[in-house]
């Protein structure tokens, strides 16, 4: 898998975890962590992830 492909697989899995986070009503302590980790993860390709949190979570 090359880097590219990564990057857009980090991406894709942020946005449905918070586009879950975003629908649940209650707290899920795995789905904080999955998002902590994959917001690492990103981070460490210099990604704008504030930018996919404002839009998918309505900030």
């Amino acid at each position: 898998m090359s880097e590219e492909e990564m990057k857009q697989n980090l991406i894709d899995r942020y946005v449905l975890l918070l586009e879950i986070k975003a629908a649940e009503s209650g707290t899920n302590d795995v789905l904080e962590a999955q998002l902590v980790i994959t917001k690492i993860k990103l981070s460490s390709y210099d990604i704008d992830i504030e930018s996919i949190e404002k839009v998918i979570l309505k900030k």
